[in-house]
């Protein structure tokens, strides 16, 4: 039987969150590096690839040694088959991912409008022989923004399902321990998972109640419990 479930929850911006845009374009004056933005509302998004790369990336910097970390072809299996991996040769299939990150759009829009949905942060570069600034204007969405959250999982395999979400939950919890977007380093992109639960998408399950309790696992790596 054909099954689908549903991890549905928000995500909290604890500092501010840079996910760049083009700069192609900047009025004179305004932010030469802008967030991205749905082009509907031009409230900002977090697009589910940005997800998608960091936590992949998060877990696979866990699970092998070394700094260097392999091609997404050559990543271990309970990772390839979460997020895909391409074939390596004409004798090797490529593996199709089991998780869809979706968009992520502001879901506390109502409450931002006095102070707007984002800020202007200032950065400089000072050259250490002349001590000459170089200032850069990053936009960045403000700290308690939310968003929504929706990833849909394929069950391809039953007996995988546990493992599977125990390994997408490590990677949440691994993520609110570093950063998402831009400027991690200086301070910007903490952000935490909230209101997190298992939906029976397509199909039918006996184990939503364990997935769930996976799940609740990543609430208690937050680092900043504003």
């Amino acid at each position: 039987m054909y099954q689908k479930l549903m991890i549905q929850g928000k995500i909290e911006v604890l500092t501010g969150l840079h996910i760049g845009a083009s700069d192609v374009y900047a009025a004179i004056g305004a932010a030469n590096s802008p967030v991205v933005r749905d082009p509907k509302t031009q409230y900002p998004i977090i697009p589910g690839s940005s997800l998608k790369g960091k936590i992949r990336t998060l877990l696979v910097r866990d699970a092998v040694e070394g700094y260097v970390l392999p091609e997404p072809k050559d990543d271990p299996p309970p990772i390839a088959r979460l997020f895909g991996k391409p074939a390596s040769s004409a004798e090797t299939k490529a593996v199709a991912s089991r998780l869809q990150f979706m968009d992520c759009f502001l879901a506390n829009a109502d409450e931002l409008m006095d102070t707007g949905f984002t800020e202007v942060k200032t950065e400089n570069s000072i050259n250490r022989l002349t001590s000459i600034a170089n200032p850069r204007p990053l936009e960045r969405v403000i700290r308690g923004a939310k968003f929504s959250f929706a990833v849909i999982y394929n069950v391809e395999n039953p007996a995988e399902v546990e493992e599977d979400f125990q390994t997408l939950a490590k990677g949440m919890r691994l993520l609110q321990l570093d950063y998402l977007g831009g400027h991690g380093s200086r301070g910007s992109g903490r952000i935490r998972f909230e209101d997190l639960k298992v939906i029976q998408a397509a199909g039918e399950t006996e184990k939503i109640e364990t997935l769930q309790k996976t799940l609740e696992g990543v609430k208690d790596a937050n680092v900043l419990p504003l």
